[in-house]
């Protein structure tokens, strides 16, 4: 699932080669799980700067591979040809992760659910006129959606869903936990700061290589390539979705990639949603959460969690923010950052 795209400011040009002892950032850009990333690092050297960060898409790549919706050869898409026939063997990592995102399903009510995809291919988000599905069809495919139906056997490391026509989807997590498993592969390497950012899903820490914190800025739906707010922050995931790059349209009105799960419908009320909070797995969940819920019942929800914030866009362009969340709004229509290009 696509996300928007959240852009940063890096606040020193990227150097050609870095002077032992003299810190630099140092970005790469790749296409992974069908998104564009772009991992930055601090170092104080080139050698451990460029193996850092190819070290980190290695991470990325593998756990794409491993769980990706789309890879014929996926432990995902084993369990969707299982469905219904019997358990699939799965990697501890894979059962861990599937078992968390049953855990968020259960504290959201069923707002967030990987089950969603058994509805999912009876749209095409293409951003162009479509009718809605014939009643029917949603009748089927929202039968189908149901976490609960996830069965896990902890002995022997085993997912099955319980009915036939039931898959899951892990897109609206897979990203945000790539992304954490890309940050401990360079906390291994002793990379002290970075900001990784995989198509909206972003994790930083540290500081910059001037010693600045990192500053977010969290793009306007009305005007692509401008600002609606930014923030300045370090040692946080930042994470927005938002329903403006993959949608549809039916009777005139914009219909969403993010699928509400009661209803089998795309979730409506909101064109943007970001998360802040420290773990950018549990953000990348909840973003999908508030969606679901609204902006009513999604900032209610957000309010009742601890160490979690949270800034929406409504329909009808209302910013709306989280007890405790503090953005700095910008003008409408300013001009996006520089930032500066990336070496191969």
């Amino acid at each position: 699932m696509l996300r928007l795209l959240l852009l940063f400011t890096l606040l020193l040009p990227i150097a050609a080669s870095a002077r032992p002892g003299h810190p630099r950032n140092f970005s790469k850009e790749a296409h992974l799980m069908g998104s564009h990333f772009t991992y930055t690092v601090v170092a104080d050297n080139d050698t451990l700067g460029w193996n850092a960060l190819n070290a980190a898409i290695a991470e990325t790549r593998r756990i794409d591979r491993l769980m990706s919706f789309w890879d014929s050869t996926s432990q995902i898409t084993q369990i969707n040809r299982a469905a219904g026939l019997r358990p699939v063997v799965v990697d501890q990592e894979v059962f861990d992760l599937i078992q968390r995102t049953l855990r968020i399903s259960e504290l959201s009510g069923g707002a967030f659910d990987i089950t969603f995809a058994s509805a999912d291919k009876i749209y095409k988000f293409d951003r162009q006129e479509h009718p809605l599905p014939a009643p029917e069809v949603m009748k089927a495919a929202v039968a189908r959606i149901n976490y609960r139906n996830v069965l896990l056997d902890p002995a022997k490391h085993t997912v099955m869903l319980k009915e036939k026509g039931m898959r899951m989807n892990l897109a609206g997590v897979l990203q945000g936990y790539g992304i954490r498993r890309a940050r401990q592969v360079l906390d291994k390497l002793g990379i002290k700061g970075g900001l990784l950012n995989g198509s909206g899903d972003i994790l930083c820490w540290g500081r910059q290589a001037d010693g600045s914190l990192w500053r977010v800025a969290i793009g306007d739906p009305d005007h692509p390539g401008s600002i609606s707010s930014w923030v300045q922050v370090t040692d946080v995931a930042v994470v927005t979705a938002g329903n403006y790059e993959q949608y549809f349209t039916a009777a005139g009105k914009v219909y969403g990639h993010i699928i509400n799960p009661a209803t089998g419908l795309p979730a409506t009320g909101l064109r943007s949603v970001t998360i802040i909070c420290p773990d950018v797995e549990l953000a990348d969940c909840l973003d999908e959460v508030v969606f679901v819920k609204g902006p009513v019942d999604g900032l209610a929800f957000i309010n009742t969690l601890k160490g979690v914030d949270c800034t929406l866009i409504t329909d009808d362009n209302r910013t709306l923010v989280s007890k405790n969340m503090q953005v700095r709004y910008l003008r409408n229509n300013a001009p996006l950052p520089a930032v500066p290009a990336s070496r191969p």
